[in-house]
């Protein structure tokens, strides 16, 4: 018996389902490796010992690939000093003063544990400010797992989400029927900074949707959070509606700040400074220092090391690639969203059952590719080209499989 089946059968006695969650791979085709031994640069390992290109970047929070040397130096000079302690380290000052140098909104900072913490902190936030209650969130957007925004409500109550009202991405007439619903009671608009929700074709915010966005906050005195969990630091150095020179309010951030340790950050504007202060938001382990000295270390690499400008340029070698590739096999396929954040879709696939996508992805894992087959996936800062033209050699021999299959 290998060892990924060995750990699969002990983990379903003393874990439930097997295992829980987005890293969960009871949905995904047979070949999926649920256990990961170890990362480097631009790949993984698993538990037999397999190597793989690695396109998820754990889902997103490895940005300069796995274990960066530097960010692992600095983390085990701090781990030398400890990380918990009775107080924060004073790193955590030092973290802010470079997050609000760097994210032209930002005039103050508090820091958690995940992606949930940082939206759920700025819905507080922004009903600590306004004493209002509603919060307008897209239709199927992802913004965490808390009972207020989880996708699968199993366990909450519809009190839970009782004050929150859909919009459509990128529909000012939606965002305008939804401020109408919620009457004198608005909060905020909480949006993604672009959209990214599964199965669908991923979608850039129009200039006009932002500056509506903008313009109505401000009319209305609500708060305007970007979820930047996902995007964050993968399109710009700052904030992501910088580059539509629109500015948040608040801004919810994890993933990419520390190149994988547990860390994130709710970034805000001095208006919601005393709102802020307002919110009683702690955890046990929400000031660990060696988190935060990773954060530093990464900002400062992404900037020096060009790896904006490098994850995009790899990504669009794959995605150019890949559509040659489809081109010459008559395969349709729909590439969507930055780059360095590809989303690959086979339309010919149903809404719900994704044979293409599983078999396409499937064949590629076989073979030591790591895709994925319904979730946007992540160039990282450990890719090569070399391992571009790897990863498309695969892919060359994915597409045949589904040629002869459907094509």
């Amino acid at each position: 018996m290998s060892e990924e089946l060995a750990f699969k059968e002990r983990a379903a006695k003393v874990i439930p389902g097997g295992m829980y969650g987005h890293q969960s791979t009871w949905r995904l085709p047979d070949a999926f490796p649920q256990f990961i031994e170890r990362g480097l640069a631009g790949h993984i390992w698993d538990s037999d010992g397999k190597r793989y290109i690695d396109f998820m970047s754990s889902y997103g929070p490895i940005i300069l690939g796995h274990a960066h040397p530097k960010v692992e130096e600095s983390v085990a000079q701090q781990l030398k000093k400890g990380d918990c302690f009775n107080g924060p380290s004073p790193v955590i000052v030092e973290l802010a003063e470079k997050l609000t140098g760097i994210v032209d909104h930002a005039d103050w900072g508090i820091f958690a544990k995940n992606g949930t913490d940082a939206t759920s902190i700025c819905v507080a936030v922004a009903r600590s400010y306004s004493g209002k209650n509603k919060i307008l969130v897209a239709e199927g957007a992802y913004h965490g797992a808390a009972p207020w925004c989880t996708p699968l409500p199993t366990g909450t109550t519809a009190e839970d989400r009782m004050h929150l009202i859909h919009y459509q991405f990128n529909d000012v007439e939606s965002v305008e029927s939804a401020i109408e619903k919620a009457g004198d009671d608005l909060a905020g608009i909480l949006v993604s900074a672009f959209r990214h929700d599964n199965v669908v074709d991923q979608e850039m915010p129009s200039q006009e949707f932002a500056s509506h966005l903008r313009q109505r906050c401000d009319q209305l005195d609500a708060a305007l959070i970007v979820d930047e969990v996902r995007a964050g630091f993968r399109l710009t150095e700052g904030a992501s509606w910088e580059l539509l020179n629109v500015a948040p309010d608040l801004t919810a951030w994890s993933k990419a700040i520390a190149n994988g340790y547990a860390l994130a950050a709710i970034l805000g504007s001095d208006k919601y400074m005393r709102a802020a202060r307002g919110v009683f938001t702690t955890g046990s382990f929400w000031f660990a220092a060696a988190s935060m000295v990773a954060s530093i270390t990464t900002l400062d690499l992404i900037r020096e090391e060009n790896v904006i400008e490098r994850i995009t340029a790899l990504g669009q070698r794959f995605r150019d690639g890949l559509q040659v590739q489809a081109d010459s096999h008559n395969i349709p396929i729909s590439q969507s969203g930055p780059p360095q954040m590809p989303l690959v879709r086979f339309p010919d696939d149903e809404v719900q059952v994704k044979e293409r996508a599983d078999l396409f992805t499937n064949e590629a894992m076989k073979l030591g590719l790591y895709l994925h087959p319904r979730h946007n996936m992540f160039i990282n800062g450990g890719h090569t080209e070399a391992d571009i033209d790897e990863a498309l050699s695969i892919t060359e021999v994915s597409m045949n499989a589904l040629k002869g299959r459907y094509y």
